[in-house]
């Protein structure tokens, strides 16, 4: 039986402008689904009333179709959908008058004609009702100017982080390690202007021009902020440390995605490979990221305690001084805090982004 040829069970109901077929194989492999001349091809692996073995049939149809039938493939059944070129009732499915001995009507999805033009006259009516709503909703007459300002942010952040990548990757093949002691001089007026600008993405959200959660960028921008103008700005000794390149590295290779992934999705473009870096990158690079700071601040700690910048006297008899690098050693808590509820979010999003998706096949 293993090399014969069989025709499986099929099951046919209709709509006025569609047809649909029911296939009883189970754990179909390979099929090959085609519509040439009007006529449906069908041959695929699985097992059916015969057991596991070669299946395959032909319908030649009563009207014409359109040649791309729609395949859904399941574990118990393969479901095809195949649409009308005109809409109209059948009086049957097949060109011959006589009923193929494999084909029955399809009880579960069976409708008459009168039934039929119901539900199709329910699906317009459904879509008109929701145009209505659709043409009552308030416009926004700022539409277009909030989506050409969320473009040119984005932009300019994307050219912002991009001149600090390539800056620094064209010092680094030029002087090599050298290049890690003078990063901050060189680098940090552009990286000062694009963090000082990065405040206005937790704007964006406070005032609903992006759904992006608020908390998940406060933590990002007022981590790097306090690591750049409090930690790396005021000590000159700390400017000269080998960590402020990796720390200005890690965080423009997260950027040079994640801005135009942004402004593609500001016009509604999707681009796979994209999305792909924007939601995996971090893995690496964030916790990369993360641990440069942490190093950051364990090494500023002696410093600020040796200048005393920053600590706080307070008026008591007991003359008690709140030193910063007491501050900093708390801080490091909140920085590993910090990176896990960023973490988190991020995991989130690549679930709902690359998660897997019920596929069909056409």
């Amino acid at each position: 039986m293993a090399g014969l040829s069989l025709r499986p069970h099929v099951h046919w109901a209709q709509r006025h402008r569609e047809l649909y077929l029911r296939v009883e194989l189970s754990d179909v492999q390979n099929p090959d689904i085609a519509i040439t001349d009007n006529v449906l091809h069908f041959k695929a692996q699985g097992h059916g009333a015969k057991g596991d073995n070669i299946y395959e049939f032909q319908i030649e149809f009563l009207e014409p179709v359109e040649p791309k039938p729609v395949c859904r493939v399941t574990q118990r059944q393969l479901n095809i959908t195949v649409q009308k070129k005109e809409s109209n009732w059948w009086e049957r499915l097949t060109k011959q008058e006589k009923r193929p001995l494999f084909l029955a009507p399809d009880f579960d999805r069976w409708l008459d004609e009168s039934d039929a033009e119901m539900e199709l006259k329910e699906k317009e009516e459904e879509k008109i009702n929701k145009m209505k709503i659709e043409s009552r909703a308030p416009k926004d007459p700022f539409k277009h100017l909030k989506k050409g300002y969320l473009i040119m942010y984005n932009l300019v952040q994307f050219l912002g982080f991009s001149w600090i990548f390539v800056n620094m990757t064209v010092r680094l093949f030029i002087l090599g390690k050298d290049s890690f002691y003078d990063t901050f001089h060189t680098i940090a007026d552009m990286m000062y202007f694009c963090q000082t600008l990065a405040l206005m993405e937790i704007m964006n959200s406070l005032i609903g021009l992006v759904r992006s959660p608020l908390i998940p960028a406060v933590v990002q921008i007022f981590g790097r902020n306090f690591i750049l103008f409090v930690i790396l700005g005021n000590s000159e000794e700390m400017q000269s440390k080998p960590v402020v390149f990796f720390i200005f590295y890690f965080w423009s290779i997260i950027e040079l995605f994640r801005y135009p992934y942004y402004i593609l999705s500001c016009i509604g473009i999707e681009w796979k490979p994209l999305t792909w870096l924007r939601y995996t990158l971090w893995i690496p690079f964030y916790p990369l990221g993360g641990l440069s700071e942490a190093i950051c601040v364990v090494q500023s700690i002696p410093i600020f305690s040796e200048t005393g910048e920053f600590s706080l006297g307070l008026p008591n008899p007991l003359n008690v001084t709140i030193q910063f690098s007491f501050l900093l050693q708390i801080y490091i808590i909140a920085l590993v805090l910090g990176l896990f509820v960023n973490c988190r979010h991020l995991y989130k999003q690549r679930k709902r982004h690359l998660g897997p998706k019920k596929r069909k096949m056409k």
